[in-house]
């Protein structure tokens, strides 16, 4: 994939992302800003901050959460950016992520 054509994917993904994180305040305590396209999850209790960017040199999508670094690769079967060590696609992932910070199951991406 070329870097167009990657800029392309993450900023579909990242916009879908973002959409799918505001309409879902309201569920959990949890705030959400975009800062220069990358999406910056913020909780109160627990304490915690997710970052969640496109890197264009590596062609992925990176999330820095939970102490932990999980890049994702785009997935041509799944059209999707996935994380290939589990498979889960990016909103299912950042679901599950902000479950664990929060100690409940209170987001589901769509």
């Amino acid at each position: 994939m070329d870097e167009l054509d990657f800029r392309r994917k993450s900023d579909v993904a990242m916009d879908s992302l973002k959409r799918s994180l505001i309409a879902a305040e309201n569920e959990a305590d949890f705030e959400v800003e975009d800062q220069s396209g990358a999406l910056h999850v913020s909780f109160d209790e627990p304490p915690g901050r997710f970052v969640i960017s496109p890197n264009a040199p590596a062609r992925q999508i990176w999330i820095s959460a939970l102490s932990t670094s999980f890049k994702l690769d785009w997935s041509d079967r799944e059209n999707d950016f996935v994380l290939e060590k589990t498979g889960e696609p990016l909103k299912q992932l950042v679901s599950r992520l902000m479950n664990q910070q929060l100690g409940e199951d209170a987001v589901a991406l769509e």
